[in-house]
């Protein structure tokens, strides 16, 4: 004999929610494992800076973060986040190190950090990308471009290697160090060894 049971109709309603609740979230976490995860390695990269002076003054920062983050495997998605330190710049110089932590340049005790925050991508070769991004130095935020070349491309590991120039006046840094003579622009230059920590590779345009 069979019998048919039916449920309560409480009963029915609360399954039919349950259904169109794994229906809308199930896609979503199918999607979110699509995306490409990246993974930035410190110990492996590096931040550094150059000002043409009469006296050459480069250096590097010691403490920084920088993340790669994807929305979709298209390369044109990425995002590139750097916050910087600026208290533990390094010139080598105890002297310059001061002055460049100084109220007349990156004003460390007010502005501690130092950002890039990139809106928005072009991929311009194989190899060669020009992100369009906000960099904030010293409380002063202004749009510049971060020119990037990538190595290994297709193999899930490899280097970011890129630079930006911007005009140190622009940003209120009119000073001079004493008995130096320092040029008005500054190149930052990045190198981030980056890895494919899951998700699916990376899409280039040909």
């Amino acid at each position: 004999m069979t019998m048919n049971r039916e449920f309560p109709r409480g009963t029915r309603c609360a399954v039919s929610a349950l259904f169109l609740l794994m229906s809308v979230v199930l896609p979503s976490l199918s999607s979110a494992q699509e995306v490409p995860v990246f993974q930035i390695t410190p110990v492996q990269s590096a931040i550094k800076f150059d000002v043409k002076a009469s006296v050459p003054i480069e250096g590097t920062f010691d403490q920084w973060s920088a993340s790669l983050t994807f929305t979709s495997p298209d390369v044109e998605t990425a995002t590139i986040d750097v916050e910087i330190q600026a208290a533990s710049v390094d010139t080598g110089s105890g002297l310059k190190n001061g002055k460049l932590k100084s109220s007349d340049f990156f004003d460390v005790d007010n502005n501690p950090l130092i950002t890039f925050k990139s809106n928005k991508v072009v991929q311009t070769s194989p190899v060669t990308f020009e992100l369009d991004g906000n960099f904030t130095i010293r409380g002063v935020t202004k749009a510049e471009k971060l020119a990037l070349t990538v190595s290994g491309r297709g193999t899930g590991t490899g280097l970011i290697n890129g630079t930006m120039a911007f005009d140190r006046k622009d940003y209120g840094m009119n000073s001079s160090i004493p008995f130096i003579k320092i040029a008005d622009r500054v190149e930052v230059i990045v190198s981030l060894k980056f890895t494919r920590v899951s998700g699916p590779p990376v899409v280039f345009k040909q």
